[in-house]
């Protein structure tokens, strides 16, 4: 009796093994996904719109072609060329660890989901800065005189993954307060 306790574990212990790797892949073609629409948004608004030219489409919104060859906001961007190699060393090390945290949690849905927008996010803009030296933005809003900074789908996605992660982190936290107070 004991070898069919075994087995069955072993077997169980296998199907959770192929479910979770299963999961890891959906993660990592979801951010695949939209690494795609990232660089094919770029690539139709480099085509079809001039360098600080703008599209209007909305009274607080257009689109408008710019680079970036800073980080967020345009921070150190102008660094003359170092910050390229910086900010893509930094952007492959965080997808590095995600990765790593995606193969190990594939199960938990808004960590991994968080995880995904935000590696998809590092990565379209480090296909940028690798083959253009600069980040393509295009997405413009604003008030009036108050504009915020020009950004990008690889961007939204990066603002989307943390809130999603400071959401589960607040969520975690909330669950083992919850705990601890029936205990």
């Amino acid at each position: 009796m004991p070898e069919l306790n075994r087995a069955g574990g072993a077997i169980a212990a296998t199907i959770r093994r192929k479910k979770n790797r299963m999961r890891f892949w959906a993660w990592i073609l979801g951010a695949l996904l939209i690494v795609v629409v990232d660089q094919l948004s770029k690539s139709y608004i480099s085509t079809h719109l001039p360098y600080g030219q703008r599209w209007h489409v909305l009274p607080f919104f257009d689109f408008t072609l710019l680079h970036n060859s800073g980080a967020a906001f345009s921070f150190l961007a102008e660094g003359h060329g170092w910050q390229r190699w910086l900010f893509t060393a930094i952007a492959l090390g965080a997808a590095g660890l995600i990765i790593h945290l995606l193969r190990r949690s594939p199960s938990q849905w808004l960590f991994c989901s968080s995880l995904m927008t935000i590696l998809a996010g590092a990565v379209g803009n480090v296909i940028d800065r690798i083959q253009h030296g600069y980040v393509i933005d295009f997405f413009l809003f604003y008030w009036k005189n108050w504009y915020f900074p020009a950004f990008n789908v690889a961007d939204a996605a990066i603002t989307c993954g943390a809130i999603l992660l400071i959401l589960d982190e607040l969520l975690r936290w909330r669950r083992e307060r919850r705990k601890l107070a029936k205990e």
